[in-house]
């Protein structure tokens, strides 16, 4: 089976879809901010936990979208990614306790 990013690719390019890497970076953050849009209002501004929410799926969907075009556009394979940041985190928590770069 093919994995995400492939998926998104082989859409983009079939529907003409693919932007340099500069604008994908920009649509990556308009859908981040759309992520938290909606989290305000599905919290009330904090004021409770998010609950079961179609709309927080669609925009995490659009971002992951997003992310998997910008991977493409800079030649990253998630995949790789992804399994070296936590290689890396793992790596932190055994030394240090916990996976945050700080100290």
């Amino acid at each position: 089976m093919e994995n995400w990013q492939e998926r998104v690719h082989q859409f983009a390019k079939k529907h003409n879809l693919s932007h340099s890497p500069g604008v994908t970076a920009l649509d990556l953050l308009s859908e981040f901010g759309e992520v938290a849009k909606e989290l305000l209002k599905a919290t009330d501004y904090g004021h409770h936990d998010p609950i079961d929410n179609p709309a927080i799926a669609d925009e995490l969907g659009d971002m992951l979208y997003s992310l998997c075009q910008l991977a493409t556009a800079v030649n990253v394979d998630l995949e790789q990614a992804l399994t070296a940041a936590l290689a890396k985190y793992e790596a932190r928590w055994q030394e240090k306790g916990h996976p945050g770069s700080g100290q």
